[in-house]
C-alpha cells in the first residue's frame, strides 16, 4: 500500500513537475491564455513560489526513504546500516528540489514498480512493454558484451603474432609452480598402476594382454623355434620359456612403475622435455598457430547476433528488424 501510495504521489508530482517546467515557456502560456486566461493568472503565483510546493513532496519523499531504511536495519537486509543510502542512492538525489536533480525521480518509478513487481502485486511479464524493454536490454548487452569479447581476443591475437611468448609463459609460471604437485599426482598415478597390475583380479587383462604378446614374439623368434625340434621336451622347453619370459616382463613393467618416484620424473622433465621444449621452436609456433585460429572461432561465435533468431522465430524479414 505505501508503494502504491508513493507511486500515486511521483505521478502527481512528475506530472505537476512537467506542467510548470512548460509554463515557464511563452509559447504554453499563449496556448494556455487562448483556451482560459484565468488559468494563468491563477497558476502565476503558484508557479513563482513553486519550490515550496515542492518541498512538500520532498518532506513525503524522504519520510518514506528513512521509514524504509529503518525497516531494512530491523530485517537486517544489508550487511552494514549504511549500504541502504548508498545503493538507493538516486531517492536522495531525487529529494533535491533543483531542475538537474529532480530527473531522477523518475527512477523511484522504476523501483517502486521492481518492488511490487517482486512482492507480486504487480505482473508486468506479460505486458508488451515489458517485453519491449526486456528485449532491447537483452539486445544492448549482448552487442556491447560481445564487442569488448571479440575486442579481447583481437589484442590476444596481436600479442601473439607480436611474437609473445605465451607457451614459454605458461611453461614457466603456470606449469613450473605447479610441478611438484603434478609430479605427486603422476607418480601416485603410476604406483596405482602397478599395484593393479600386480593383483591377481584387477590386473588380469594386463598380464593376459602381456602374455599374449610375448607368447607371439616367443613363437615368432625363429631360434626358440628351433626348440620344437628337440625330441619329447620341445614343446615343454618352448611353453615353459614362453610362461618364463612372459612372467619376466610382467614384473618388469610392475616394478618400473611401482619405483617411478616425484624426484625420477623431475629429473626425466627437466633433461628430457625441458631441452626439447626450449630447442623445438618450430612445435612453439604451430602451438600459437592452434592457439589463434580457436581465438579466430570463439571470435566467430561471439560475433553471431543471437537476438536475431528471437525475430526469425517469428518469421520477420531480415530487413525489417529494428
Amino acid at each position: 500500500m505505501v508503494d502504491l501510495i508513493m507511486l500515486g504521489l511521483l505521478f502527481i508530482n512528475l506530472v505537476w513537475l512537467l506542467f510548470d517546467g512548460l509554463f515557464a515557456t511563452q509559447a504554453f502560456k499563449a496556448v494556455l491564455s487562448s483556451l482560459s486566461p484565468n488559468i494563468v493568472q491563477g497558476y502565476a503565483p503558484i508557479h513563482e513560489n513553486f519550490v515550496l510546493y515542492d518541498l512538500a513532496f520532498v518532506v513525503v519523499f524522504l519520510t518514506e526513504f528513512c521509514v524504509r531504511w529503518v525497516a531494512a536495519l530491523v530485517r537486517k537486509t544489508y550487511m552494514r546500516w549504511y549500504f541502504f543510502p548508498f545503493i538507493h542512492w538516486y531517492d536522495l538525489i531525487g529529494c533535491i528540489p533543483l531542475g538537474g536533480a529532480r530527473i531522477f525521480r523518475f527512477l523511484r518509478i522504476i523501483s517502486i514498480f521492481y518492488r511490487l513487481q517482486k512482492y507480486e502485486i504487480i505482473d508486468l511479464r506479460n505486458t508488451a512493454i515489458y517485453r519491449f524493454i526486456l528485449f532491447y536490454y537483452d539486445v544492448f548487452v549482448e552487442e556491447l558484451s560481445d564487442r569488448i569479447v571479440v575486442k579481447v581476443l583481437s589484442d590476444a591475437q596481436k600479442d601473439i603474432a607480436a611474437g609473445s611468448p605465451l607457451i614459454e609463459d605458461i611453461s614457466q609460471q603456470v606449469l613450473a609452480t605447479r610441478l611438484p604437485i603434478l609430479t605427486q599426482w603422476l607418480s601416485s598415478i603410476m604406483v596405482h598402476i602397478g599395484e593393479s597390475i600386480e593383483h591377481n583380479a584387477h590386473g588380469e587383462s594386463v598380464r593376459s594382454h602381456v602374455q599374449k604378446s610375448v607368447g607371439k614374439a616367443v613363437r615368432s623368434n625363429s631360434q626358440v623355434s628351433t626348440l620344437k625340434l628337440v625330441p619329447v621336451l620341445g614343446s615343454t622347453i618352448e611353453k615353459t620359456l614362453e610362461q618364463s619370459v612372459t612372467d619376466i616382463v610382467t614384473q618388469s613393467i610392475i616394478n618400473l612403475l611401482k619405483d617411478i618416484t616425484p624426484e625420477k620424473i623431475d629429473d626425466f622433465v627437466e633433461h628430457g622435455l625441458g631441452r626439447f621444449s626450449s630447442e623445438d621452436h618450430m612445435l612453439d609456433q604451430e602451438v600459437l598457430l592452434i592457439v589463434n585460429e580457436c581465438l579466430e572461432l570463439v571470435k566467430q561465435h561471439v560475433s553471431q547476433q543471437r537476438w536475431k533468431d528471437s525475430f526469425n522465430a517469428q518469421d520477420i524479414p531480415a530487413d525489417e528488424i529494428p
